[in-house]
């Protein structure tokens, strides 16, 4: 993160005592990436984090993912996915590689206590509320929030309202940031980004939950690029952490204070990133004044990023590029590295003229390509690749 942040009661030195009222020390735990050499916090527990009275294996149902043969674009209807649950073991799994897995998940429960040890999490909110609690506080998500949660924080999600909490997942094998060009030297948002540390919200204040022999699912690696799950029992609740200080803690953006990027002609999609993750990077795409040159197309071109899988998933507005392609809210599509793609037949010449395109999107691009799991074609409509092969709709 950007940004140092203090919540809670902390000494006034690292790494010294720290004592509890009944005059035991408080334990200390220092949580960092890359061995004591990036972005850290420091947490003060009521009781040891170390202690756990059982470990035992967990075996989630999966199926392997399969690849994108024949090569050909994809369109998956999230929608059309059964089987409300909660938010971690709902998840449906629709895209994958070495980098990265996204999948969709439909919570109206609360979920178990999870810790992801194998990279950082972005969960898109495409419709629902919740309330997030974690080891450093809890915070509450909305309709078009993005929470960056950072590696093996312990978390649960708990649903809330009356809504179906529709959640678009990207679990990374590394880390996810804002993107270094947005980014001074020393970590602050620089004038040229479209959004800053003002838009960012964390939790404010601890959680302190009581509770013994609790439950932690935890995903982490295996052999090779094998993920494994174990459940531990801690001998107390987790959530028993008085204060904490430092730059790594979980975050929420809105998509909304997003401040797009325009200009005379039509911009690339770098002009929308919003994170960059290990081998990925994720944009988004909200509503926007458009192209003002007097000859402008607004719509994109015909394009083909040659290192990238591109996945889009539609999530309000009118996609205009798509219209006539069968996309709809909650709708994802894959355009694979090797295929030319672009526009449908009959947007470039409908998008001029316009001023103004009211359209919501994330989009994933990928620099390895991505495999299809069963989830995705479950819910495919097959006849997408062939759109682009029809009159003007």
């Amino acid at each position: 993160m950007p940004f140092y942040r203090s919540v809670g009661q902390i000494p006034d030195k690292r790494h010294t005592q720290f004592r509890r009222e009944d005059g035991g020390l408080y334990s200390e735990e220092l949580m960092g990436q890359e061995g004591f050499s990036s972005d850290s916090s420091l947490l003060y527990h009521r009781f040891r984090p170390t202690a756990i009275s059982s470990s035992t294996e967990h075996r989630p149902e999966k199926a392997e993912p399969v690849a994108n043969h024949p090569l050909k674009p994809r369109h998956f209807r999230t929608h059309k996915l059964d089987g409300a649950g909660d938010a971690i073991f709902g998840r449906h799994h629709l895209l994958s590689n070495a980098d990265c897995r996204i999948s969709y998940a439909l919570a109206d429960q609360p979920s178990p206590l999870y810790r992801n040890a194998i990279g950082d999490e972005c969960i898109y909110v495409e419709s629902g509320e919740a309330h997030v609690e974690t080891s450093f506080g809890a915070i509450d998500v909305a309709q078009g929030d993005y929470l960056i949660m950072p590696m093996s924080t312990i978390y649960r999600v708990v649903p809330t309202g009356s809504e179906m909490l529709r959640t678009l997942v990207v679990e990374s094998t590394g880390h996810i940031t804002p993107p270094k060009r947005y980014l001074s030297v020393r970590g602050q948002f620089l004038e040229h980004s479209p959004y800053c540390e003002r838009d960012l919200r964390s939790p404010a204040e601890p959680l302190l939950v009581d509770g013994e022999d609790v439950d932690v699912y935890v995903q982490h690696r295996g052999r090779g690029s094998a993920t494994l799950w174990t459940k531990f029992t801690y001998a107390h609740h987790p959530f028993d952490v008085v204060g904490w200080d430092g730059c790594l803690y979980p975050w929420v953006f809105s998509i909304h204070d997003f401040e797009p990027i325009t200009g005379r002609i039509h911009q690339p999609p770098p002009a929308h990133q919003v994170f960059q993750g290990p081998n990925f990077v994720i944009c988004n795409f909200v509503p926007r004044k458009v192209d003002y040159h007097p000859d402008a197309i607004p719509v994109p071109y015909n394009h083909h990023n040659v290192d990238s899988d591109e996945v889009m998933f539609y999530c309000g507005g009118n996609y205009e590029a798509r219209r006539g392609s069968g996309i709809e809210q909650g709708s994802i599509s894959l355009h694979p590295s090797g295929f030319t793609h672009g526009p449908q037949p009959g947007a470039p010449e409908r998008s001029i003229g316009a001023d103004y395109f009211d359209e919501l999107a994330v989009m994933v691009d990928t620099f390895r390509p991505l495999e299809l799991c069963e989830p995705a074609l479950d819910v495919e409509d097959t006849d997408y690749a062939w759109t682009w092969n029809r009159d003007p709709a």
